[in-house]
């Protein structure tokens, strides 16, 4: 999770800003030299346990440690195992000195080639052999290999895995029941509680740190399906896919992700929450995939200036920025720019909220939906379909409107409608319709909201547009009615989303 690694598990970055550097991957962490931290004992804090010794003697013996090589390994990420070392390089020398004379002829020596390897941590989840991690550790992997807490190394086999939630399941043959833990609820599990990490740190084999629940809910943009417990226990690379104990040695959560400006352990670790590995475990084992619920939408957060846009009292929901064709949302009736206020009579306050309780749906069951729409208050009925990998976007009915173009001085751009000539030189499909950016004033409100040459409006609040003119309408209706800012529905590149703007910054 957090970025999806694979041996190094360095993670790619949410978003911009300054999470971009500091969010990696729990195996990938960068060992510090010279650092010295110094920290209170948790058997020395008050109202601690006198020790933890006997909950690690509880659990330790079904915590494992996985080694994962292959040629493709860390291929896309920065590694954290073994990498090819770069080529000697020839020094640059003057033209003509006596030192070029004699490097002359000379040829770099290349790099031997060798596999790379992830190192990580697990957890037997059954005596017959099933170990958890994550999908991260073992991405790529051709040779992977678990190691017990007595010392035996077994071959593992790959049963499943799934990378929206960073989780996978081997098996290993070890001709006997071996020790094994059970899962906890994370949801019992409350902020200040005591926790273990158990894992394989640096490669140093079993390693125990303790602290306590430090947030639950994160969001850390790594997935659809982010929930984070946040904890203090102190993680680093190799920990990856290893357990996160209760003080009952229940498996509460799987080590994922820190966040780190120096690569190493600051305290501010993340666990999946058990409440959704346990569902995506028992998937993997039976069918070695997942299956979700899929509704066919795309949905936005609602922001203040896009409440005050639609009319909205609130910024709870999520409102919807395109629909797939014959999806089961389009055959409910699901529209753009509906706000969708509940799943099941499951509320939902944002994102997150709908699109975890669509996934947990069953396949064929039907759902409903409560949605705004303008001032109407609706329920629908969808029945779930499931969900697959990119499922394509919804689009609008071609445009045929002439290119003329006019100055939009409110939203400082110049639009022009969508004709044969203007669909070539920006790329716009023939299937969308709207109006073209054709020019910006990087000072206008439009550039302040990140909108770009070549975006194509479609939509002004629930104003389908044609053509430019539809568009000096569209703003108009909208600051005769009172309000203060509009919704643009923007089309970039074949993805819709809506923006709003603020027309008090005109």
């Amino acid at each position: 999770m957090a970025e999806k690694t694979s041996g190094s598990g360095v993670a790619r970055s949410p978003k911009a800003g300054a999470l971009r550097k500091f969010l990696i991957s729990a195996s990938t962490a960068a060992l510090v030299i010279g650092a010295t931290a110094i920290a209170t004992s948790p058997a020395m804090a008050a109202g601690s346990p006198e020790s933890f010794a006997p909950l690690v003697d509880k659990v330790k013996d079904a915590v494992v440690n996985i080694s994962s090589s292959g040629a493709n390994v860390g291929e896309d990420e920065d590694a954290d195992s073994d990498q090819d070392a770069p080529g000697q390089q020839m020094p640059a020398l003057p033209p003509g000195s006596p030192l070029e004379q004699l490097f002359k002829g000379m040829r770099p020596q290349q790099a031997i080639p060798h596999k790379a390897t992830s190192l990580g941590s697990g957890f037997i989840v059954d005596p017959s052999g099933f170990v958890v991690t994550n999908n991260h550790v073992v991405k790529n992997g051709t040779d992977i290999k678990v190691t017990l807490a007595d010392g035996t190394v077994l071959p593992a086999k790959l049963i499943g895995n799934d990378e929206r939630t960073d989780l996978a399941v081997l098996k290993v043959e070890a001709g006997k029941p071996l020790p094994a833990v059970a899962f906890g609820s994370s949801a019992k599990e409350r902020v200040g509680d005591w926790v273990l990490a158990v894992g394989n740190p640096f490669g140093l084999g079993g390693s125990v740190t303790a602290g306590i629940v430090s947030a639950s809910g994160r969001d850390i943009h790594a997935g659809p399906y982010d929930d984070f417990l946040q904890i203090d226990a102190a993680i680093n690379r190799g920990n990856s896919g290893g357990p996160t104990f209760n003080m009952n040695g229940e498996v509460i959560g799987v080590n994922t992700a820190i966040l780190s400006p120096s690569g190493g352990s600051v305290g501010i670790g993340f666990a999946i929450p058990s409440d959704i590995v346990k569902p995506v475990v028992a998937q993997l084992e039976q069918h070695g995939n997942v299956r979700r619920g899929w509704l066919g939408v795309a949905i936005q957060a609602i922001t203040p200036d896009m409440a005050e846009a639609l009319g909205l009292n609130n910024v709870k929901g999520a409102l919807v920025s395109s629909v797939t064709p014959d999806s089961p949302a389009a055959k409910a009736g699901v529209k753009t720019g509906d706000v969708i206020l509940s799943f099941d009579d499951k509320p939902v306050a944002g994102l997150r909220d709908l699109t975890m309780a669509v996934a947990d749906t069953p396949i064929g069951s039907v759902g409903t939906l409560q949605v705004k729409r303008g001032t109407e208050n609706l329920t629908l009925k969808a029945t779930v379909a499931e969900l697959k990998d990119e499922p394509k976007l919804a689009s609008n009915d071609a445009s045929t409107g002439a290119a003329d173009t006019t100055q939009t001085t409110s939203l400082g751009v110049r639009v022009a409608g969508l004709d044969n000539q203007t669909r070539k030189h920006f790329h716009v499909p023939k299937e969308v319709s709207g109006v073209v950016i054709v020019a910006i004033n990087p000072n206008g409100v439009a550039a302040e909201r990140g909108m770009e040459v070549g975006d194509v409006i479609e939509r002004v609040n629930e104003l389908q547009i044609k053509s430019p003119a539809d568009l000096t309408l569209g703003i108009k209706q909208v600051t005769g009615s009172g309000k203060k800012a509009l919704a643009l529905l923007v089309n970039r590149q074949g993805s819709e989303q809506f923006v709003a703007v603020q027309l008090g910054n005109s």
